[in-house]
């Protein structure tokens, strides 16, 4: 019915843009989970006043991070497998709630990688469980999301 996309498909069909797009790479994904990483550019526009002369990644831009690939990329994923191509325009995975746990910063320049598995999807709403991890493997944050499939009537 639908089709399987690439990560590189994917990655085209996620609607953030940058400076709000925070994945550089989708690594993996299928039906239970997803990988993606992005690296912390040290000119983001929200490090300047976060803080002042020791910056750091703020914790609401780790979890856009983490539902960007853990929920929009997943959601795109699920609903490009589910309805025929013709019906797949217009579609936009919405983030909706989240738990969030952080234990540890995010430096400028500092690349992470985030990988999501999926707890449940049915009638275009879906939640993950989503890990933030730096290079070294070290926990950074971890929440459960969720997310809904909406036209866009822009689109």
């Amino acid at each position: 019915m639908g089709v399987v996309l690439t990560p590189r498909e994917l990655l085209d069909r996620l609607p953030q843009q940058r400076p709000f797009r925070f994945v550089d790479q989708i690594v993996s994904v299928d039906e239970q989970s997803i990988h993606g990483r992005y690296t912390f550019r040290p000119d983001e526009v929200f490090y300047e006043g976060h803080f002042p002369g020791n910056p750091i990644t703020p914790g609401v831009i780790l979890l856009e991070t983490m539902c960007q690939v853990g929920v929009v990329c997943m959601g795109i994923y699920l609903v490009a497998r589910e309805l025929p191509t013709d019906q797949q325009h217009g579609w936009l995975t919405l983030f909706s709630d989240a738990e969030v746990e952080f234990f540890r910063s995010v430096s400028p320049g500092e690349a992470v990688d985030i990988r999501g598995e999926l707890v449940f999807w049915r009638r275009r709403k879906l939640r993950a469980k989503v890990t933030m991890t730096n290079r070294e493997g070290v926990v950074v944050a971890k929440t459960t999301a969720s997310g809904i499939g909406v036209r866009d009537e822009v689109g």
